[in-house]
């Protein structure tokens, strides 16, 4: 970018963490300062060009549990949650719960606490990791992070314990800031980056430090606030949602150490009860045959530690993936229908996976959702399906048409030698998940896939035509990521946004060397266009639906119709990429 630096247009307004903050955003320099933030030479070193591969893994050893266990609700929270932050208790200083009058009444309360472990095994050819993960009471020792698994018409007060030790060493930060993407929820229970926390620290959006704080999560649908709607719209729920850690410059860094895990949706359609007699239920699989896989590349030194470098603008790629916290590992599966809720964690591999057998042929899915959202009708007999970074996406595999005793394999068939983004497909892929079908089931599957799954809510052509334009070019700048040349300041909006207006955002990726998975914060949208070097491009069957994270690869723009509603307050928008976010790629929006 030629002309004026834009980090000094945020420089006067950063106030953040002792320096380290303002450190990491000026990385250009930072590569030849002193070793400020770099770990232990186990878990880190200088800025590397080329690393050695991660030392080999003993595969198909490790065993995922046959059936996840969701996180239990808790009879009560001491203290009890407040409007207010409660900050005499030990919350952290967060602003007040927006339509606390509404949802309070009725919540549930749950516990989370982050939490470090020093004995979990991602494969028995590697010693123990020193990890932090999500932890409710109830979480068995060998599920790597907590599940939730709720409902809308269940609000749910969430207490968040940062557990974390203060006197770490290594990378990763022990403050943090849980995002649950992408609930509709208020900013002050977003995880906005700035509003970081823990027992000795406080982030520059939040008024004081706490060990933990509370967040409300309406589980209510879009519009609920929005009149002439008073529920909300059924056609906008979500399903597959996942919660991360978002520390500002860390966010990386402490999902490298394991921080984000699954949180499941249901509803009067989709119940999760597959022998609902409700008529219109859909009847998916349902738990324990529901079940969520996170897949997240990592790297290893040569001792088998996990490796991440944090100051360098390019980032780790990781060389192994690790599947719920495990690497190559085998699920026993009954013979009948499943769900797996595909999710790419990151930081930076995209994946294009396929389900194939030993001789490595393809084998038939059906795609039922993309990101939180179920699609209208559900995409027969697929083959593959592409992630980039925060992407999901549901499937059904039926396995009732397989001998018990037979093998199949998840493969990613995508190759990436760079952080930057993907460079082709390749056959036959590596093998990253062995599935065996070890069983007969136990009881009849009640499970169908229906002709019809949720409806969108139209589109109105004129109200389209009308909407105002947001143009946002994501570019690299001084060895950095910028939006609009700009880099993040949470302390001050870019802009504001009126409650309830649509709008087009247009995002731009003028480079021919990166990908850049976009996530919007609150709401999901709707691509209304896709063009590629000034064509336009047909939108892929599984994009037609809602999204939340829209990759834009190189020389690519996306149009993306949007509506806020229901809350006002601090929101942001980002590069999934873990590296692009950390190093500046990211903006705050206001919504007013």
């Amino acid at each position: 970018m030629k002309g004026k630096d834009p980090r000094q247009k945020n420089k006067k307004d950063r106030s953040v963490d002792e320096g380290r903050r303002d450190f990491l955003k000026l990385s250009a320099a930072a590569a030849a300062a002193p070793a400020l933030l770099r770990a232990p030479a186990s878990e880190a070193s200088s800025v590397p060009i080329v690393l050695p591969p991660s030392p080999p893994t003993v595969p198909w050893v490790m065993e995922l549990p046959n059936q996840i266990v969701p996180a239990a609700s808790v009879p009560s929270l001491t203290p009890a949650p407040t409007e207010l932050a409660n900050i005499a208790g030990g919350e952290a200083g967060r602003g007040r719960h927006q339509h606390w009058a509404r949802f309070r009444p009725a919540a549930e309360y749950y516990e989370l606490r982050a939490q470090q472990r020093t004995d979990w095994v991602v494969n028995p050819a590697y010693p123990p990791q020193k990890v932090w993960t999500y932890r409710a009471a109830n979480t068995p020792a060998n599920e790597f992070n907590a599940t939730v698994m709720t409902h809308y018409g269940h609000p749910m007060i969430c207490r968040i314990y940062n557990d974390l030790p203060a006197n770490h060493t290594g990378f990763g930060t022990p403050e943090i800031s849980t995002h649950l993407h992408n609930l509709h929820s208020g900013s002050e229970s977003d995880g906005f980056p700035g509003d970081y926390y823990s027992a000795t620290k406080a982030g520059p959006t939040l008024t004081a430090k706490g060990q933990f704080k509370d967040h409300l999560y309406p589980n209510a649908y879009a519009g609920f606030d929005t009149p002439p709607n008073s529920t909300g719209d059924f056609r906008e729920a979500l399903g597959t949602l996942f919660y991360h850690d978002h520390t500002l410059d860390f966010t990386a860094s402490n999902l490298y150490r394991g921080l984000v895990g699954f949180y499941l949706l249901y509803d009067h359609l989709d119940s999760g009860n597959e022998a609902d007699p409700t008529p219109g239920a859909l009847r998916l699989p349902s738990h324990p045959y529901d079940y969520p896989l996170e897949f997240a590349d990592r790297r290893f030194d040569a001792a088998g530690n996990l490796y991440y470098d944090e100051i360098n603008p390019e980032g780790v790629l990781g060389d192994k993936v690790m599947v719920n916290g495990m690497v190559e590992p085998v699920l026993k599966v009954a013979a009948r229908r499943y769900r797996f809720r595909l999710l790419n964690a990151g930081p930076s591999l995209f994946y294009a996976f396929s389900l194939v057998n030993p001789n490595n042929v393809k084998q038939n899915f059906t795609y039922i959702a993309n990101d939180g959202n179920l699609l209208p009708k559900p995409l027969l007999n697929q083959q593959s399906v592409t992630l980039g970074v925060a992407e999901r996406a549901d499937i059904v595999v039926d396995f009732s048409k397989y001998l018990v005793g037979t093998t199949l394999y998840l493969v990613n068939r995508m190759r990436q030698e760079e952080t930057r983004g993907p460079k082709d497909i390749k056959e036959p892929g590596v093998r990253v998940l062995k599935i065996v079908v070890d069983r007969w089931p136990s009881e009849q599957d009640l499970s169908q896939v229906p002709a019809n799954l949720r409806p969108l809510p139209p589109l109105d052509p004129a109200e389209v035509a009308a909407a105002p334009v947001r143009r946002f070019v994501f570019e690299r700048s001084n060895n950095m990521w910028a939006i609009n040349g700009q880099f993040v300041n949470v302390n001050a909006p870019r802009f504001t946004v009126p409650r309830a207006r649509g709008e087009i955002w247009e995002l731009v990726n003028i480079d021919n060397g990166w990908s850049h998975p976009i996530h919007i914060h609150l709401e999901e949208g709707r691509i209304i266009a896709r063009i590629r070097n000034g064509v336009s491009q047909p939108i892929p069957a599984h994009e037609q639906g809602r999204k939340d994270v829209y990759v834009i690869n190189k020389n690519e723009t996306i149009r993306v119709f949007i509506r806020f509603r229901d809350y006002v307050g601090k929101y942001v928008m980002h590069c999934h990429n873990l590296i692009h976010e950390d190093h500046a790629m990211m903006l705050r929006f206001d919504l007013v």
